[in-house]
């Protein structure tokens, strides 16, 4: 999958954000780094997310819009 970042160069190297991903959050020494480790945050958000959202009253239902 393909998410928007926004990356903003800052004193301590490059912050990384994902609009869609509230709290989604990294940084790196540059920007190659930054945007390695926003797609780890990226990978650990959605695994959260999915666990989250397991329950024992609930099952997963695909909608396409």
């Amino acid at each position: 999958m393909r998410y928007t970042v926004r990356l903003e160069e800052s004193e301590e190297g490059f912050a990384a954000s994902v609009p869609g991903m509230p709290g989604c959050h990294s940084q790196g020494n540059t920007e190659a780094e930054a945007l390695e480790n926003i797609a780890d945050a990226i990978r650990e958000y959605r695994e959260a997310v999915a666990e989250l959202a397991v329950s024992a009253n609930s099952r997963p239902v695909e909608v396409e819009v």
